[in-house]
């Protein structure tokens, strides 16, 4: 067996079955479900199918938390997928997804969520903006058909601010961190709740019903069913995956979660039900205020449809709807603690897979180094420089484009590993077995698979695929380079 990533400082024990499970929520509750609705509203282009693919995703995202529940107690040490992916299959496997990890997908998923940050700051305060580089030299890139504007805006001032204040709070020990968390989550877990009330009682809005509900408008407008309408689907499926990513994030922090055996699993499986049925509902909220489809810079309720939100901020539409400006603004409050809620979990869990692929010899090593805060200090650091720098290079859909397929990718090879350590470790302790398998487990590597092979194809997330793709296969010379001195 693969020895424990370990170390010489010590984890200190403080989340509880509470803080754990408001990690997973915490994590994924950021700025992806108060803004995403609107671009897979324009690309599917009906209300039905809006709702289905909200609801495809809680499926798959539950059908992951309970797989990787019997991975979870069967190591509940830092790293996370990390460790099941080496254990199950070998350390240039975990090596692979802890390089992606911090070059894309956690890094990416950070940066993304900070610029959305700024993206609702900007309803408080006009002058921060993503168009307002003024202050600093930019530059735009055209790829592929894709233009990447480089460059440090207002708006990604705001991002990055948000990103130190996080970091510095995290190095101040996990207690910090994990109060922060959990004080935010029950807030902002609070907050869309009462949107959902809100938004199908008092703000219902007849004309609004009719458009999104009366007879045949639940599919009206969506092209006729085809293998291309799949990929289009697919495609759409991005922003609300990356609207449910980071659920495992407390396995990243298994040392230091009370009886991770049995919290775990548990938190993992209370977290993303109670977060995927807030996002189905939250999208019927808006579906019962806000026609589909709208005109841009329309003046009324009407004209302002889902698909043009202003810089895409439906939940900010749907509250000035019912409430005017003022509404606006209250929901822009809930939504930037929201965000600095998730990417505090996002922050805090991430550290502790480089300090584990430290351990093994994988990473910097003084990634694997715990401060007198009991925390991975340099790793901390070195995460928030590399998420400042991502936060320069992209748009908010630019960036969650690089994070998605790239974690689909792990996360089907990760429930593979399950089925591998069931033959090659079958007498190994088990505290929580996987609910369903091998059925269930396997219905989830077909699904997340499937989304994956859809956006390489899809002509709006295949340049980005590619690049994620790229990513990890890079990762191969790297890690033979980064054996080399150990092995000489």
């Amino acid at each position: 067996m693969t020895k424990p990533a370990g170390g010489s400082g010590e984890f200190v024990k403080a989340m509880t079955l509470t803080d754990a499970t408001m990690l997973v929520a915490g994590s994924m509750v950021g700025s992806g479900i108060f803004i995403v609705s609107a671009d897979i509203s324009r690309t599917l282009g009906s209300p039905g199918w809006l709702l289905i693919a909200w609801a495809l995703t809680a499926v798959i995202t539950v059908l992951g938390a309970l797989a990787y529940g019997e991975l979870a107690a069967m190591y509940p040490r830092a790293g996370g997928m990390y460790t099941f992916l080496r254990e199950s299959m070998g350390p240039l496997m975990g090596f692979l997804y802890g390089w992606t990890l911090f070059l894309v997908i956690q890094t990416g998923t950070i940066a993304a969520v900070a610029v959305g940050f700024g993206k609702f700051l900007g309803v408080l305060l006009p002058a921060i903006s993503p168009e307002r580089f003024s202050w600093f030299p930019h530059a735009n890139i055209t790829v592929g058909g894709s233009t990447v504007e480089l460059g440090l805006s207002t708006q990604r001032l705001m991002a990055l601010v948000s990103i130190w204040v996080l970091t510095w709070i995290n190095l101040r020990g996990v207690k910090q961190g994990k109060m922060v968390q959990t004080t935010l989550t029950f807030v902002k877990t609070a907050s869309l709740a009462l949107l959902v009330l809100l938004a199908v009682t008092i703000g219902r809005n007849s004309e609004a019903i009719a458009a999104n509900f009366g007879p045949g408008k639940w599919f009206a407008g969506t092209p006729a069913w085809s293998a291309l309408f799949v990929v289009t689907f697919g495609s759409a499926l991005t922003g609300s995956l990356f609207s449910a990513d980071s659920w495992h994030s407390p396995t990243f922090a298994a040392a230091e979660v009370q009886n991770p055996q049995r919290n775990l699993p548990l938190a993992m499986l209370l977290g993303t039900g109670m977060v995927m049925l807030l996002y189905v509902l939250t999208n019927v909220g808006y579906l019962s205020v806000l026609p589909i489809h709208g005109v841009a810079d329309g003046a009324t309720v009407m004209a302002r449809g889902i698909d043009h939100a202003s810089q895409d901020r439906v939940a900010t539409a749907v509250m000035e709807s019912m409430f005017g400006v003022g509404g606006g603004m209250v929901m822009a409050v809930a939504i930037l603690i929201s965000t600095f809620g998730c990417n505090n979990g996002l922050i805090l869990s991430g550290a502790r897979v480089y300090w584990a692929m430290a351990k093994d010899g994988l990473f910097f090593a003084k990634a694997g180094d715990l401060s007198t805060n009991g925390v991975p200090a340099y790793a901390l650091v070195l995460q928030s420089v590399w998420c400042s720098i991502l936060c320069l290079t992209g748009t908010y859909n630019q960036l969650l484009d690089y994070v998605v397929f790239a974690a689909l990718l792990f996360y089907a090879l990760t429930t593979i590993g399950l089925f591998i350590l069931r033959v090659k470790r079958p007498n190994e302790a088990r505290p929580y077995k996987a609910i369903g398998y091998p059925v269930l487990p396997a219905l989830y590597i077909l699904l997340a698979a499937g989304v994956a092979v859809t956006l390489l194809m899809a002509d709006k997330t295949r340049l980005q695929s590619l690049a994620g793709l790229a990513i990890v296969l890079l990762g191969v010379p790297v890690y033979l380079l980064w054996r080399k001195p150990s092995a000489a």
